[in-house]
């Protein structure tokens, strides 16, 4: 599946870096308060950064912002962006272990819904984190948009359109998985008028 999903992920990379942002004010808002949290001295990954917009936006706060994805192809995109000294780009799934860890912020945009299994990968992200540590995530839920999207899956599936992983979370449901792997949640909040895609910031007792 890991394959599966890197090479669909290849695949797609042109056309989703060549895409506008959705909704500019949300994803602005949210960047304002992921800066928040971000001290000169943290260590930051951050899973899924696609072609490296916002690794190449947030990480001149901080002394190190490793940005990982599974497509070489999106990589290879954020790469060629002109970004910080302290963002560095790698290939790697979102289970990987990572050899600057521990961090002292994880970020995760956009991604848990599409990873094999949503509960090992925010368990993963725990353990990589230091005591104290903070997991940020904007998180699509697609379990709240109705059954649409579940009829037309499979059409989409069957013209290559869709991921090859793609869970129907509901709010609820990713709450539960990230208390289940240890965090307590300490921020939630929507940006924009959607109600799908919470943010929230976790952490990992000290």
């Amino acid at each position: 599946m890991t394959s599966q999903t890197a090479s669909f992920w290849d695949k797609q990379a042109k056309g989703y870096a060549a895409k506008p942002v959705k909704d500019v004010q949300s994803y602005e808002e949210m960047l304002a308060e992921v800066a928040k949290h971000l001290e000169p001295t943290d260590k930051v990954l951050e899973i899924g950064c696609g072609t490296g917009s916002t690794a190449v936006r947030m990480a001149e706060f901080v002394s190190n912002w490793t940005a990982s994805d599974i497509s070489a192809e999106m990589i290879n995109i954020a790469k060629g962006k002109t970004a910080p000294e302290t963002a560095h780009f790698l290939v790697a799934d979102a289970n990987s272990e990572f050899a600057e860890a521990p961090f002292d912020k994880v970020c995760a945009f956009h991604i848990l819904h599409l990873v094999p299994d949503p509960q090992q990968t925010i368990k993963s992200i725990f353990d990589q984190l230091k005591p104290g540590g903070l997991f940020l995530s904007k998180t699509v839920c697609p379990g709240e948009m109705g059954l649409l999207p579940k009829l037309i899956l499979p059409l989409m599936n069957m013209f290559g359109v869709a991921p090859p992983t793609l869970h129907f979370l509901k709010v609820t449901e990713l709450e539960t998985a990230v208390k289940a792997a240890g965090f307590d949640i300490i921020e939630r909040r929507f940006f924009g008028k959607g109600k799908s895609s919470p943010y929230f910031v976790a952490q990992r007792p000290a």
